[in-house]
């Protein structure tokens, strides 16, 4: 059986790719689910715009997206931590670390965005 898993390219001291079940393959579905449910408050948002509904009622379906992916991270930062960064270290303290920079680089985008 051939792996169609797609390589990205390591940068020199990166991480080196995940190759087993990621962090959040447990909950997939949780996370599909919830991802379904943003889209369709994103596309709510559209509507709204298009039926020119009073800014401050789109402003606060903005938030709560904002919100819902916030959760959505957080998840997956925890999910990260506890499974890849996990078995990085258990692997060696080389890549331990590099994990433990890839997801402090992740977080600071999360804090950036």
């Amino acid at each position: 059986m051939s792996d169609t898993t797609t390589q990205h390219p390591v940068e020199p001291g990166a991480a080196p790719a995940h190759t087993g079940p990621h962090g959040y393959a447990s909950d997939k579905e949780a996370y599909l689910k919830r991802m379904r449910r943003i889209e369709g408050q994103v596309r709510g948002i559209a509507r709204m715009i298009d039926e020119d509904v009073y800014c401050i009622d789109i402003l606060t379906q903005v938030s709560a997206v904002t919100k819902a992916l916030q959760a959505v991270s957080i998840g997956l930062v925890e999910d990260h931590l506890g499974h890849c960064v996990v078995d990085a270290a258990r692997s060696s303290e080389a890549e331990g670390a590099a994990k433990v920079r890839e997801a402090s680089e992740a977080i600071a985008r999360l804090v950036r965005s």
